[in-house]
């Protein structure tokens, strides 16, 4: 196959999410801007597509340690409740 017809590679734009999370932010807001003037997305959808991205095993193959730390976050959180 080649690259434009390869549906095992993630987009530009889940690739962009998973740049985005490896990256540390200083303060409260600074990652929700960045989230809006880079990505162009709302927050809240942001979050849902980076949840969804979690159980996606293409972004477990692109960004093996970004993704499981997350996992490791989501499932600490979702263990709390």
């Amino acid at each position: 196959m080649d690259d434009d017809t390869d549906d095992r590679r993630l987009g530009r734009r889940e690739r962009d999410i998973l740049a985005l999370e490896r990256r540390g932010f200083p303060g409260p807001g600074v990652k929700e801007r960045a989230i809006r003037e880079e990505l162009g997305l709302a927050p809240v959808r942001y979050y849902q597509l980076l949840n969804a991205l979690l159980d996606d095993p293409r972004a477990l193959a692109h960004d093996p340690v970004t993704v499981n730390r997350l996992r490791r976050v989501r499932d600490r959180r979702r263990a709390e409740r």
